[in-house]
C-alpha cells in the first residue's frame, strides 16, 4: 500500500503561489528587468542599446548595425539592416544584445511598434527585497455568478500613460458578486483564456499600491465563478515605470477595503522599489 501525502491546504498553497510570485518578478524578462519602452515612429536610436531603429513597412522594426554592435535577431548576427518581427506576428523574433540585455517588439493599436529591453542586472532587481501582501484571508475567496454574453461586448479601459484615451477591451460576460448587502457588477475582460479583473478599492495609496490591482479567474461549469481576492497581484507598472498598465473603469472601484493578495513592491530596506 502506497502512502499519499495530504493534500496542500488553502494556506499552503498560498505560500507556494507566493513564493513564484517572487521569483517571477526577478526574472530576465520579468517585471523588474524592464529598463526601457520606446515607440518608433520614424528612424532613430534607442536609449541603451546599439542600432538604428525605425518602423518595417511590413509590421514590426528594422535595425541596422554592424556587427561590431554585438546585436544577435533570431540568433543571427546583425550585419547591416534586418527585419524584427513584433509580438502580433505568430512568430515574434528574438533579440540579444549582450549576456544579460534582450529585447522583443510589441504593436501598439494606432500602428506603432515599440522595442522594450530588458536587462536581468537591472537596478530594480539588485534593490528588490519582495513583494509585500497580506495573510491568507479565506473570507476573501467569494464565488459570483457569470452570465456569457453571445460575442461579448467591449470596454474601454483608460491606461496609465495614455492621458485619458482608451483601448477597447472585449468583456466575454457578465460578473456579479455580493459584498456585504450590496451587489456588484464588474468588467473583466479576455486574458489568455481567463479573465483579467482590473480593481480598486480603498486599500489603495494606503496599504496597497495606487494604482490598483489585478485578479485573474475564469467560470466555473456551473455558471458561477470563484474571485479569490487572496490571488490578488500588483500590476506590472508596480515594479517597472516602463510598463503602461489599465486602469480599473467606474464599475470596478470597490468602496470597501480588501485586505488580501498583494500590497506593495519593497526593496531590500523595507522602503518602496518606487
Amino acid at each position: 500500500m502506497t502512502d499519499t501525502a495530504p493534500a496542500p491546504t488553502p494556506a499552503e498553497r498560498y505560500a507556494t503561489f507566493r513564493e513564484r510570485r517572487e521569483l517571477a518578478a526577478r526574472q530576465p524578462q520579468g517585471p523588474l528587468a524592464l529598463v526601457n519602452t520606446q515607440w518608433v515612429g520614424d528612424e532613430q536610436t534607442i536609449w541603451g542599446v546599439p542600432g538604428t531603429w525605425a518602423p518595417a513597412p511590413e509590421g514590426g522594426l528594422t535595425v541596422t548595425a554592424t556587427a561590431a554592435d554585438g546585436i544577435t535577431v533570431d540568433g543571427e548576427l546583425v550585419d547591416g539592416t534586418v527585419r524584427v518581427r513584433g509580438k502580433d506576428d505568430p512568430s515574434p523574433s528574438t533579440i540579444q544584445f549582450d549576456e544579460h540585455t534582450t529585447g522583443f517588439v510589441i504593436a501598439g493599436e494606432d500602428g506603432l511598434y515599440a522595442l522594450r529591453v530588458w536587462n536581468s542586472e537591472s537596478e530594480a532587481i539588485a534593490q528588490f527585497g519582495g513583494i509585500d501582501a497580506y495573510d491568507y484571508r479565506p473570507d476573501w475567496v467569494i464565488t459570483g455568478t457569470f452570465r456569457e454574453i453571445e460575442g461579448g461586448t467591449t470596454v474601454g479601459f483608460e491606461h496609465l500613460k495614455s492621458e485619458g484615451h482608451t483601448r477597447d477591451e472585449v468583456v466575454p460576460g457578465e460578473i456579479r458578486f455580493t459584498y456585504d448587502g450590496v451587489d456588484y457588477d464588474i468588467a473583466a475582460f479576455k486574458s489568455g483564456r481567463a479573465l483579467q479583473l482590473v480593481f480598486a478599492d480603498a486599500t489603495n495609496g494606503d496599504d496597497t499600491y495606487s494604482v490598483g490591482r489585478f485578479l485573474f479567474m475564469a467560470p466555473n461549469p456551473d455558471g458561477t465563478i470563484t474571485l479569490d481576492f487572496n490571488t490578488a497581484i500588483l500590476p506590472p507598472c508596480a515594479f517597472s515605470y516602463h510598463f503602461n498598465c489599465p486602469l480599473p473603469p467606474k464599475q470596478n472601484r470597490f468602496p470597501f477595503r480588501i485586505e488580501a493578495g498583494e500590497k506593495n513592491v519593497l526593496a531590500s530596506d523595507g522602503s518602496l522599489l518606487h
